[in-house]
């Protein structure tokens, strides 16, 4: 495979937001335009899963599902709650049901923001929705696609325990010394376009390239804070992974979409 003609690979998005309704066929076409030849799309909520399932199907040259449950759900008016067990049990059977499908795992973990988690039993509860879909990645042979806002060293010390294998920690907010730890267990780091005007630089700077993989985490995580991100935009983490690590665009697109097939093989079936 010739990666110099492979492009980018977007290893989280959330492409079934409703945000994308109006005009998901623009988005795509610039997607491709701008080098990328695959993305991954994750669900957040059950209502989700049939909207990535659906939108996946339709594009399937380029986009592949990721199902999973997020540590953070909404209730009936909207407003963030934390993930409780009914979440999952709904839908355990609907990612089993689609295993030879999916991707991933994803997106799940654990969010400890103070408004979602303002008791220790609303993180218990995290840990074991986690556990249980950690099992089931393991069970099925699939890689993990994690969210841990507010929680970097408690996730992956769950991961760890867990016995997670094959990891990806999206926009890892933590302190690079705890992103080594994962980094110890072979996870994966991306890297979103946001990290512009973030503080992360020294988790840039930590990493080892051969850990870094690129994401957008669209409609999310742009480098202009409140405009909405695409994957059209994934060159903005290469350019920047490029200029931390002093080598070129082409050597970080070319490592990192090997990262990214070393730790989401089904992604092959796009690309050859």
């Amino acid at each position: 495979m010739n990666l110099d003609q492979v492009g980018y690979i977007d290893c989280h998005t959330h492409l079934a937001d409703p945000m994308f309704e109006d005009d998901i066929q623009k988005v795509v076409d610039n997607a491709r335009k701008s080098g990328v030849v695959a993305a991954l799309v994750c669900a957040i909520t059950p209502s989700d899963f049939p909207k990535v399932l659906r939108l996946c199907d339709q594009y399937p040259e380029i986009l592949v599902p990721c199902l999973g449950i997020h540590p953070v759900q909404k209730d009936l008016t909207g407003e963030q709650r934390c993930v409780v067990q009914k979440d999952l049990d709904g839908v355990l059977t609907e990612i089993e049901c689609n295993a030879e499908k999916i991707c991933a795992i994803g997106e799940v973990g654990l969010d400890f923001q103070p408004r979602i988690t303002p008791e220790s039993s609303y993180k218990d509860v995290q840990r074991s929705v986690l556990k249980t879909q950690v099992d089931l990645a393991n069970k099925l042979n699939l890689p993990l696609n994690v969210h841990s806002r507010s929680a970097g060293k408690p996730t992956i010390n769950a991961l760890k325990e867990f016995g997670a294998r094959n990891v990806l920690l999206h926009a890892f907010d933590g302190r690079p010394s705890t992103a080594m730890e994962g980094v110890k267990e072979g996870y994966f780091f991306s890297i979103p376009p946001s990290i512009v005007r973030s503080d992360q630089l020294k988790l840039v700077q930590q990493l080892p390239i051969e850990n870094i993989v690129l994401e957008t985490d669209c409609p999310g995580l742009g480098p202009v804070k409140g405009e909405r991100n695409e994957p059209a935009n994934i060159e903005i983490s290469c350019d920047y992974i490029a200029k931390v690590k002093n080598i070129t665009p082409l050597e970080v697109k070319k490592i990192t979409t090997q990262n990214a097939l070393k730790l989401f093989p089904k992604l092959l079936k796009i690309l050859t």
